[in-house]
């Protein structure tokens, strides 16, 4: 019987073979994809998310063990496709036009895809009419805006007031090194996160 605890075991330590290995064995077995993903997968990417929360792991950590994860997912996700499985929420995650920084974008995508969103990666020097193509098109919930430069702070207001002229029903979510929540506040967008793994607390909450 395919051990669900090592999974999420293997994610944690970024075990990328061992993660694999286990999600192939659990699948062969016929073991429930769902089951797999939230038992295994998603429990091993909670407890990184709540480790780098309290500075008990950094970046590369995470990173490390999101690798494992994406991994096991290459096998996992046609199985899921096919039972059915819905993921809990879909995101639009993009840096604001003017911005080319990635890093933290990265990361809160990784952390959400890790707690069962759906997350669509609208890139990096994305514009507020790209930004509303993309959540119509792929009819996201959320809509997370990421900035890195105090000089690009203006394009989220300049995007989240995009969104509301568009009709469209979602949550907008910003952060990044030099936002606040005063500024989340001032421009109206729906919350803020300092950190990725606030940011999956955030969108769980707005979803």
């Amino acid at each position: 019987m395919a051990d669900l605890k090592a999974l999420a075991d293997a994610v944690i330590r970024g075990d990328q073979a061992t993660a694999v290995e286990i999600t192939k064995a659990a699948l062969n077995e016929n073991m429930a994809p769902g089951e797999i993903l939230n038992n295994g997968l998603v429990a091993g990417m909670n407890v990184i998310g709540a480790r780098f929360k309290a500075n008990e792991v950094y970046i590369p950590e995470v990173l490390i063990a999101a690798r494992a994860m994406k991994m096991a997912m290459e096998h996992l996700e046609p199985r899921l496709v096919a039972a059915g499985v819905q993921p809990i929420g879909k995101a639009v995650v993009g840096t604001v036009k003017g911005d080319l920084h990635d890093i933290g974008k990265n990361l809160v995508m990784m952390m959400l895809k890790g707690a069962g969103f759906n997350v669509i990666d609208a890139g990096v020097d994305v514009s507020p009419e790209k930004f509303v193509d993309e959540a119509k098109k792929s009819g996201a919930k959320i809509v997370g805006l990421s900035a890195l430069l105090t000089t690009t702070m203006p394009a989220m207001e300049q995007t989240i007031k995009a969104i509301k002229a568009s009709g469209l029903s979602v949550k907008t979510m910003i952060g990044g090194a030099p936002v606040t929540q005063a500024y989340a506040d001032k421009i109206g967008a729906d919350g803020y996160a300092a950190d990725a793994a606030s940011a999956v607390d955030l969108a769980k909450s707005l979803i």
